[in-house]
């Protein structure tokens, strides 16, 4: 199954620091930029309170659907709302050989290559320590938000992209089975550990039992590096958990999601000016199914939280198939104006990402001080979070819109 694709750079099948540089720039990949798009809406969507609307309408089976999708699951499992990070982390890999190769048609080393690179990694690290400082009374170190786990692990990926694909599979297979032992070997936690001095409630009943117990909340490997690492950082008060479970250390499985998002990468450029969707299928149900195997037989759980070597492979399978799907109804049977909307936003997702994290308070107390609340519940109190969150999203879109109109885009 194959169609044309408008691609950004011609078909070769090279390694990056072989390939022959292109003379122009063709346009870019729509799909891609779609399916980023979508991505950042959901994350910006947050401001509609689904949660809200489900609890104001209690009986109402669509709200708490849409409520469900909206949130994190508490441990195992997935909804909606659990592929952004990895859907943008894995879109961050299918980008890189596209970047490598726009930079390398302009004349530049590999050395110049490294340093931007380092430079894009350390900066996005320090942006997301920027953001989840905000409101604090100090720098909050903290590693474990989407921008700083993909900082951590992008120069790794950058230098990965210059292997072939066998030594990429190979260290794919390397980090997760690697990680994988790692937390295996590490003790679980006995029958008498106390929980709640690490945050879980006696009646959380999201935590494992048998073998994958190595993988049960804030006691287990990770949870130890970071009462470790954390505490040597500058802190208010000593760390001793993360209310959520997240960590450190999961920028290492995170960095399997974007090989994953490199080697889609690589395949669009290898088949331009087709696009490869059988291969796209084949390996989001290849890798899903192998994800769900492990989480049933108990070898290795699926916890988007800790990031598992399972969520890396379930989730990159789903983000395989999310692209396929992208390219299929945008490539392949030309529907490209639904898109665009979509694409508004995806090309300024770093835009779209500082926007949502730190306009939403403004605009919302603008929105009240400008409009009152009376004109939010015109269709009734219980739907006003509802349409105030729709009418912070309609800002945020213009916004985006205005910057795309006049070719503002925020690059690192």
């Amino acid at each position: 199954m194959h169609a044309t694709i408008s691609t950004e750079y011609p078909e070769v099948t090279q390694s990056p620091a072989t390939r022959p540089a292109a003379v122009s720039s063709p346009p870019r990949n729509i799909a891609v930029d779609a399916y980023r798009g979508l991505v950042m809406l959901l994350m910006m969507g947050e401001v509609l309170s689904f949660y809200k609307m489900a609890r104001a309408y209690p009986g109402s089976l669509f709200w708490h659907v849409l409520a469900y999708n909206q949130t994190h699951v508490e441990w195992s499992g997935m909804g909606l709302h659990d592929m952004i990070q990895p859907s943008f982390t894995f879109l961050v890999g299918v980008a890189l050989p596209y970047s490598i190769h726009s930079r390398m048609r302009k004349g530049q080393s590999f050395g110049k290559l490294l340093a931007h690179t380092i430079w894009r990694s350390l900066l996005l690290i320090a942006l997301g320590i920027f953001l989840r400082s905000t409101g604090s009374t100090q720098t909050n170190f903290t590693f474990e938000d989407t921008l700083t786990q993909i900082g951590l692990g992008y120069t790794f990926a950058f230098l990965l992209a210059y292997c072939r694909p066998r030594w990429q599979w190979t260290a794919l297979g390397a980090i997760l089975f690697g990680y994988w032992l790692a937390w295996a070997l590490y003790p679980a936690p006995g029958p008498n550990f106390d929980y709640a001095a690490v945050g879980v409630p006696a009646d959380w009943h999201h935590n494992f039992s048998g073998f994958a117990s190595h993988w049960n909340k804030n006691s287990n490997l990770g949870q130890a590096f970071d009462v470790w690492f954390l505490n040597l950082l500058p802190r208010a008060s000593r760390f001793v958990y993360n209310g959520g479970g997240y960590l450190t250390l999961s920028f290492i499985p995170t960095l399997g999601t974007m090989l994953l998002g490199l080697r889609a990468g690589e395949w669009f450029r290898s088949a331009a000016p087709k696009i490869p969707i059988k291969r796209f299928l084949i390996a989001g149900a290849l890798l899903a199914i192998a994800g769900l195997a492990l989480h049933f037989t108990g070898i290795c759980p699926i916890v988007k939280r800790i990031w598992t070597p399972a969520w890396t492979l379930f989730s990159g399978g789903i983000c395989f198939l999310f692209l396929a799907v992208f390219s299929w109804t945008i490539d392949a049977k030309g529907y490209r104006k639904w898109a665009s909307p979509l694409v508004v936003v995806g090309m300024n997702s770093i835009a779209a990402y500082l926007i949502a994290h730190l306009w939403e308070d403004f605009i919302v107390n603008n929105l009240h001080i400008n409009l009152g609340y009376q004109i939010f519940r015109v269709f009734g109190a219980g739907l006003e979070p509802l349409m105030l969150g729709t009418a912070v999203m309609l800002i945020y879109w213009l916004i985006l819109y205005w910057m795309y109109r006049k070719k503002l885009f925020l690059r690192i």
